[in-house]
């Protein structure tokens, strides 16, 4: 019996601890190479252009741009080349934390096709609205934050959005744009290991002392202010935020099959659900790779920025919804 216990013990170690954790450390290091190099190479200024406008908009400079565009494709590639414009001084504090905000965009859509894919087999036509409605919010969250950066970053100077990254005109050949993303890369890596390991090791502590699964029954419980919603809809918000999302989606599926909400209904209590159940996953899940780039402090200030305008824009377009959908 010791022995079965000990090798079930080892097993929930290395699948559970080890493997997860190697393909985290491995994606972040991914992006941190990646992100680097098309930085040396001096690849930013073009790949700005395709968010120019609304990075002159948002008085973004060219690297918050850049980041902008290479989300859509890497968001790991696209924090750290956030995270080293910021440790050069090249872009403060408040536009950071407004350009990862922006990149929230871009970086949903790489999860969009997975999203929908999943729902649509549970919840029929109905994912349709519900992604289309994720959707929405995320551009709500992108159109927020060029203004908000119109009314609180400086102006740039007249060209400054194509040009602030020529301050160097040297071109880099590819040997001297991989020495220079090497030696870069080698110094930022101890750092990205020091805190991301042990993070994610004291996460999956507690996630297996059932830390967050009490979290989560407890908030589960707790909504009788969305009374609003009829009974059967507690069930898919429970099974949201007690679970992962496909929970969610079968408990939804279920109660299409048998007639229990309108597709109106269902609707809004995934989207409930989505509000609810996101700031315990985000801090899970997200944490050890955001710490992993960016220090721990700025990483869970991120995270909470994140949230909170996530949080804002769904709500804002659930609310929508429930009067006049």
């Amino acid at each position: 019996m010791g022995l079965v216990a000990e090798t079930l013990t080892l097993s929930a170690l290395w699948h559970g601890l080890a493997v997860p954790l190697s393909r985290l450390l491995f994606s972040i290091s991914i992006g941190l190479f990646v992100g680097t190099l098309i930085e040396a190479l001096q690849w930013t200024r073009a790949v700005a252009k395709v968010a120019q406008p609304l990075v002159r908009l948002g008085r973004l400079k060219d690297v918050s741009g850049a980041s902008f565009s290479l989300a859509f494709f890497s968001g790991a590639a696209a924090n750290t080349m956030l995270a080293e414009a910021y440790d050069r001084g090249e872009i403060t504090k408040r536009e950071l934390i407004l350009a990862n905000l922006f990149n929230s965009l871009p970086v949903y859509f790489l999860h969009l096709p997975t999203l929908f894919f999943i729902a649509a087999p549970f919840i029929g036509p109905a994912a349709g609205l519900y992604v289309g409605f994720t959707v929405l919010a995320a551009f709500l969250r992108s159109f927020g934050i060029v203004l908000l950066g119109r009314l609180t970053l400086p102006p740039l100077s007249e060209g400054c959005v194509s040009c602030l990254l020529a301050e160097n005109n040297a071109k880099w050949g590819w040997r001297a744009a991989l020495k220079k993303t090497w030696k870069r890369f080698t110094r930022r890596l101890p750092r990205m290991i020091f805190y991301t390991i042990p993070i994610y090791v004291l996460f999956f502590f507690l996630k297996r002392w059932g830390v967050f699964d009490q979290l989560e029954a407890y908030m589960a419980q707790h909504v009788a202010f969305l009374s609003w919603l009829p009974p059967q809809a507690m069930g898919i918000i429970g099974f949201n935020m007690a679970a992962e999302t496909t929970a969610g989606y079968a408990a939804a599926g279920a109660l299409v099959q048998t007639g229990g909400l309108t597709v109106k209904e269902l609707v809004l209590a995934l989207l409930v659900g989505n509000i609810l159940s996101s700031p315990v996953r985000a801090v899970r899940h997200q944490f050890p790779y955001y710490a992993g780039i960016f220090k721990p402090s700025l990483a869970l200030n991120l995270i909470v920025s994140n949230q909170a305008l996530r949080a804002s824009s769904i709500a804002l377009v659930t609310l929508a919804y429930a009067l006049w959908g």
